[in-house]
């Protein structure tokens, strides 16, 4: 282990000490109320209680689960969406112009009001939070990919259908590795949204999940449990991050170290 990475593990380290730390001291001295703020070691002893005897609405496992397939359906779904239109738009550039308004008024629209509008039309299932994650993934997919298609190097492009490669040929072996880099970017925010879309329909309506524990912790002004569900969210994301960097390694293994990787490693 390099000695820059023994820093940044000791100062993550301290972090976590000293928030965590002066939350759980201030709200012992009473200085913060830990009715309304919580307490790690409260938050613990939830989290605890959970493993042991589950929740109000089963297994805190049937909880995670429900809201990781939701979230990884919708993952995959919104991503193979948003890679698809985004190529297709970046390389037709009138469909692009045409659809340019009806996608912006889209995007615009508060997600709460489509989580609303998806349940009404698919009902409490498991359908109605993987559209809405999907459809939250979409874009942010999407946007990264279509502008990665249009910083495609014109030359590669060009030596290419001189060489005689057909269309479908050069968005294969040229535009798709060139907008790699966009793509895979896009996928760390991603699954972030596709989280959020899941939960945000779980609180909207759901039977099963983590957003139906945390709300249910809310109405029961339980900060404790409230947190508790936010930390195994938390963890959940570190975890996708960490799976997307080892799909970002191998996907661009072809591609020149840079300066700042190189000092980070």
């Amino acid at each position: 282990m390099t000695r820059r990475k023994l820093q940044v593990y000791g100062a993550q380290a301290a972090v976590f000490v000293v928030v965590f730390g002066g939350w759980q001291l201030l709200t012992s001295l009473k200085i913060v109320d830990p009715f309304f703020f919580g307490q790690p070691s409260g938050v613990v002893r939830t989290l605890v209680d959970w493993v042991r005897h589950g929740t109000s609405f089963g297994s805190i496992w049937l909880q995670i689960s429900v809201t990781m397939e939701e979230a990884v359906f919708g993952f995959l779904i919104g991503t193979a969406a948003g890679v698809l239109v985004g190529v297709l738009l970046g390389q037709v550039r009138f469909l692009a112009t045409v659809l340019s308004p009806y996608i912006k008024a889209v995007n615009a629209l508060p997600r709460i009001v489509l989580g609303e509008l998806f349940i009404i039309v698919l009902g409490l299932g498991i359908g109605s939070k993987v559209v809405l994650a999907g459809f939250l993934v979409f874009f942010v997919v999407f946007f990264n990919a279509f502008q990665g298609v249009r910083e495609v190097d014109g030359n590669l492009v060009n030596n290419a259908r001189v060489l005689g490669a057909s269309r479908l040929q050069v968005v294969r072996s040229v535009v798709i590795p060139s907008a790699m880099t966009w793509i895979i970017a896009s996928l760390h925010v991603a699954f972030g949204f596709a989280v959020i879309g899941a939960i945000v329909g779980e609180i909207l309506g759901a039977q099963h999940g983590l957003g139906v524990v945390i709300t249910n912790s809310g109405n029961n002004f339980d900060t404790n449990g409230v947190f508790a569900g936010m930390i195994i969210i938390g963890a959940i994301a570190l975890v996708a991050e960490w799976l997307i960097s080892l799909l970002e390694r191998r996907l661009l293994a072809w591609r020149p170290q840079t300066v700042a990787e190189a000092a980070a490693a």
